[in-house]
């Protein structure tokens, strides 16, 4: 009998393939593709277990300085109480480039002076011509303050921060020039930044002994934004409560994070020695903060990191909230790898500090460059979790032979394994100690978010750093700001913890 719409007999259809047929031939086709998935996932495997087993290494050599440092009762944080109305000497010269900050701008300069009453201070705030909103509100912002001074670029912005930064240095000068003394010292801050009351006249008594001081940044979480936002809270509360201690300790050069920080006047006059120019930041650099800060150490200047606590118990640091949408965290992050790890390469080479030992300026500069390396090292390890539930599939079909691993790749993954556990339980201490055991809890989960942000931040910089290179324009990836701490806080003045900028 006939099928109704084929030629031939109905049992044709009997002669088709069964299903175990098809498997084979597609197994046929697919098994050389899988075998050399196979082999690139043992590949990356490898490549990955070797550097993550370096990299846990040199965390884990900072981790037995900062014991044996706790241990032996040198990391107490002092208390401070009140102190006087006034730095003992000389005027500190507080800089604050500006583009586009007219949200936050006057918030800033109002908390400042009230935190700061000293009458020796002097704000300096730049601005550009094209940026009348930020100019406007600094005129609201002054209320006939006359410790600010509101210096006006004479070109379009954005230019670069180091440009700005240069431009209230020249203001700085004149100043000095009138009142014929120079300035005691130039602290370094942002538009987004809120003070610590007690901040000034620590840095301040720090600088009868050193030539650059820095104190800790404290990121404030924001609840909007416990992902993006509060994985800035997990890294700066790890990298200045053991990072920058470390440095400290071992008299390495301490780099400058920008704000926060203050650097006597002489140390900016053997800066621009050394760096041979009439000005001490450089206008070509995306982190002119942090190459100034391993500057004074290379010119044999004193440095220090400085960490206390008032009589509530809370840090004396500069908070600030830090970007809360993921392409804003991208840039930002972009900018530091781009100035620290490709520029600086460049720009500061090797050199050691005039005063430290040579090997600690090496292994610390090796750290702060090694963050293309590391988002590489990650972008092998996520692949391989994409790759691995296919060849896990695969290799229970018989589609494909497991490569064998060996006993060294084993011992690597094990120690690997131990070292992220211990690398999460630090990690989660330190952001408890000081945001409370929830944002502990939270910086666990919020880890591979910092890594895929790394990552991604990595892959930008080498972009722009090839870019530049080709004779592109250095670009100044600036940050918006839409809230200041300061415009969060709640009636009994406790920090606003639970309210997020718009």
């Amino acid at each position: 009998m006939a099928c109704p719409s084929l030629p031939g007999p109905c049992n044709a259809v009997a002669d088709a393939p069964v299903p175990a047929d098809i498997l084979l031939e597609v197994g046929a086709i697919a098994r050389p593709l899988l075998n050399a998935l196979a082999l690139l996932s043992h590949e990356l495997l490898l490549f990955a277990a070797i550097w993550f087993a370096v990299f846990a290494l040199d965390e884990l050599l900072v981790d037995l300085v900062w014991l044996r440092l706790k241990l032996g009762g040198r990391l107490r944080t002092p208390r401070i109480g009140e102190v006087s109305g006034a730095p003992r000497s000389g005027v500190m010269a507080v800089l604050v480039p500006a583009w586009r900050e007219s949200r936050v701008i006057g918030a800033m300069v109002r908390h400042t002076f009230r935190a700061w009453p000293q009458a020796n201070l002097r704000v300096y705030v730049g601005c550009y011509r094209n940026d009348t909103e930020t100019l406007a509100a600094l005129v609201a912002a002054a209320d006939g303050d006359a410790r600010l001074r509101v210096v006006v670029h004479d070109r379009d912005g954005p230019t670069t921060k180091a440009d700005c930064l240069n431009r209230l240095y020249r203001a700085v000068r004149e100043d000095e020039r009138r009142a014929n003394r120079q300035v005691r010292a130039l602290v370094l801050h942002d538009a987004e930044d809120m003070v610590h009351p007690l901040a000034l006249a620590a840095m301040d008594e720090a600088l009868d002994e050193v030539d650059f001081v820095q104190l800790p940044v404290r990121p404030e979480p924001q609840a909007r934004s416990r992902w993006i936002a509060g994985h800035y809270c997990d890294e700066f509360a790890e990298a200045h409560a053991r990072d920058m201690v470390v440095r400290d300790a071992i008299r390495a050069g301490l780099p400058s994070a920008g704000v926060g920080c203050a650097f006597a006047r002489g140390a900016i006059d053997r800066i621009m020695a050394l760096r041979g120019a009439a000005e001490p930041f450089a206008a070509e650099s995306l982190t002119e903060d942090y190459e100034c800060g391993l500057l004074v150490a290379e010119a044999g200047g004193r440095s220090r990191f400085l960490r206390l606590r008032d009589a509530q118990g809370a840090l004396v640091a500069t908070r600030e909230f830090f970007p809360s949408a993921l392409p804003a965290a991208v840039r930002q992050k972009t900018r530091w790898v781009h100035g620290i790890a490709f520029q600086g390469w460049d720009r500061l080479g090797w050199g050691c500090s005039a005063r430290g030992l040579p090997c600690c300026d090496l292994w610390m500069r090796l750290r702060d460059r090694r963050g293309p390396l590391v988002a590489l090292a990650l972008s092998a390890a996520y692949l391989l979790v994409l790759l691995w539930p296919a060849l896990f599939a695969a290799e229970a079909l018989g589609l494909v032979e497991a490569v064998p691993e060996g006993p060294l790749l084993r011992a690597l993954v094990w120690f690997n394994a131990a070292c992220l556990v211990w690398r999460v339980v630090l990690r989660s201490a330190f952001t408890s100690r000081e945001y409370g055991w929830r944002e502990g809890l939270l910086a666990v989960a919020r880890l591979p978010v910092s890594n895929v942000i790394a990552i991604m931040a990595a892959r930008r910089a080498l972009v722009a750093y090839l870019r530049v290179l080709r004779g592109g324009r250095l670009r100044w990836e600036h940050t918006v700001h839409g809230l200041h701490v300061a415009q969060a806080i709640m009636p009994e003045g406790q920090p606003a913890t639970r309210l997020a900028p718009a």
